[in-house]
């Protein structure tokens, strides 16, 4: 009996040291434990301070996208099949509420080769419904179920990337998730971020990247290039602007419309230092990237190529040798340029545009605030509890207590090991915690005080007290634990952080009510040869 406790007891001193490491790690000082305290447990934006902003994910950009890239695969399947499919067009969705109504028209198809036609959209292209227009003209609608994917798709894709940039740019505690008023609506919130055109000119960047084929160029105005091969640009090629540095007027390139390299070829990027301490992107290639490169590198020594970055030039080289997996784009003004290139290549391109719709500023001041107050109604709460139970328990209420504040200990513990961050509702999650904690040691002690009128023994009324109690704690905790997980999986961000919060508390406090509580009782009894009274 007395080994057993001893084990107990050696668990408990050493879930209690995990718990104090997690929080304040190995401090030299009070200094440090302040700063590794407010290292380790990470404050949401209502707490902390810093900007929300609602952002508007334009759809008709990844519609638009996939009608090109189906376009371009119809033209390579008639081509095989040696069918002339006449002029392809889509037209323009300009806005999200019409941008499931994109369409492909197909204008000129023999009609000696329209079965051929058909057989061709129909086997290649499922995701689209062929819809003949007279007997030369034919329309493809996409089907409900593909643009439900699409959308599904274009969301879970820019949540993904913006969370990349935002975590590249080295922002702690950020959120990106659904607003919940508008399937296109996200909601990013940057606690700590005071200033955030910076973070949104990161966020909003595409950076879709090409290397493209410079065919002509450079020309002082779009109108000189046009006019220069009368008014209709060469097929397959496409007018980009390079990027205005210095005052400069911009200038214009004709370059190829299919990319030698795309963003996507990119496996890593980083910014540095080059010649003359000017600063630069190199960049690292995929191995399939890398050998379709080379070889066109190395058949175009002397000849120009443009690096297209969401449709401007920032670099347009001359190509000075054969270029293996890796390379580097120069023309940088400062370190912060070259970095946020190599930030938004890393993180990927977005599948689609973003509108601002709502920026909010949450001073510093009002997250003290309210810090300062839930600990106050929190500290008030608790003080008022132990009173309670020490009146009404006596000597086992300090036995309460110890369960209370070592709950206490290891919630805040498990939020700085998960990395969660702590939010006002949070704080509301572990101030309920501890009427649950309260609720489950009167509980326990209710049913020790049912024994003993039974007449049983102190120690036989303990171990039937704790063993029946049990059962009903573990129900009221499932229940709750339960309700918790629909508020997780249905909430916003704050629902969010009071239902984990909730539920860790939850959890420890079946360790510290019946566990700790337990082994506190056993060590008091076991010391004693003949038990005559329990003070509860």
């Amino acid at each position: 009996m007395k080994r057993n406790l001893n084990f107990k007891a050696v668990f408990i001193v050493v879930i209690i040291l995990a718990c104090i490491y997690g929080v304040i790690g190995i401090p030299k000082s009070w200094n440090d434990v302040k700063a590794n305290f407010s290292r380790n447990i990470r404050l949401g934006l209502d707490l902390k301070g810093g900007t929300q902003l609602v952002m508007q994910v334009q759809l008709q950009d990844a519609f638009k996208a996939q009608a090109d890239t189906t376009i371009e695969r119809l033209k390579e399947e008639l081509k095989k099949a040696s069918i002339d499919g006449g002029e392809m067009s889509r037209n323009d969705p300009n806005s999200v509420d019409t941008a499931d109504k994109i369409e492909i028209d197909i204008k000129g198809v023999p009609a000696t080769k329209a079965g051929d036609f058909r057989r061709v959209v129909n086997d290649a292209f499922t995701d689209w419904v062929l819809t003949p227009v007279n007997a030369t003209d034919y329309r493809m609608n996409i089907k409900p179920t593909e643009s439900l994917q699409i959308k599904q798709e274009t969301m879970a894709q820019t949540m993904a990337t913006i969370e990349r940039k935002i975590n590249g740019l080295g922002l702690a505690e950020t959120s990106v998730q659904a607003t919940g008023r508008d399937d296109t609506e996200l909601l990013v919130q940057l606690p700590g971020v005071d200033d955030p055109a910076h973070v949104k000119e990161i966020l909003k960047t595409q950076a879709v990247l090409e290397w493209d084929e410079v065919k002509d160029g450079p020309f002082n105005s779009r109108e000189e290039a046009l006019g220069k091969h009368g008014g209709i640009l060469p097929l397959n090629t496409k007018l980009v602007q390079s990027q205005v540095r210095g005052g400069q007027p911009p200038s214009w390139w004709l370059v190829s419309r299919s990319p030698v390299v795309r963003g996507t070829d990119i496996r890593n990027s980083r910014a540095s230092q080059g010649e003359a301490g000017r600063w630069e992107t190199d960049f690292v290639l995929n191995q399939d990237a890398a050998r379709r490169f080379g070889n066109y590198t190395e058949a175009n020594i002397g000849n120009r190529a443009a690096i297209v970055v969401d449709n401007q030039a920032i670099s347009v080289p001359t190509i000075q040798s054969r270029i293996g997996d890796s390379g580097r784009i120069t023309g940088a003004s400062n370190q912060e340029e070259a970095s946020d290139l190599a930030l938004n290549l890393n993180a990927g391109s977005l599948p689609a545009s973003i509108l601002y719709g709502e920026e909010r500023t949450v001073g510093p001041s009002l997250g003290a605030d309210s810090i300062r107050e839930g600990f106050e109604a929190g500290t008030a709460g608790l003080i008022a509890v132990v009173f309670v139970m020490l009146v009404y328990y006596k000597r086992a209420g300090i036995n309460a207590t110890l369960a209370l504040v070592l709950n206490a200990v290891i919630l805040i513990a498990a939020l700085s090991y998960f990395t969660a961050t702590l939010t006002l509702p949070g704080i509301a999650g572990i101030i309920l915690t501890i009427g649950m904690a309260v609720d489950s040691n009167v509980l326990i002690f209710e049913r020790i005080r049912e024994e003993l009128r039974t007449g049983k023994a102190i120690i036989a009324a303990v171990d039937t007290g704790f063993a029946k109690a049990f059962l009903t704690i573990i129900d009221t905790h499932v229940t709750t634990v339960v309700s918790c997980l629909f508020l997780f999986i249905f909430g916003t961000g704050p629902v969010k952080g009071f239902a984990v919060t909730l539920v860790i508390g939850l959890i420890a406090n079946v360790f510290t009510a019946v566990f700790v509580s337990k082994t506190i009782f056993d060590f008091e009894l076991s010391g004693k040869k003949r038990v005559e009274a329990l003070s509860i």
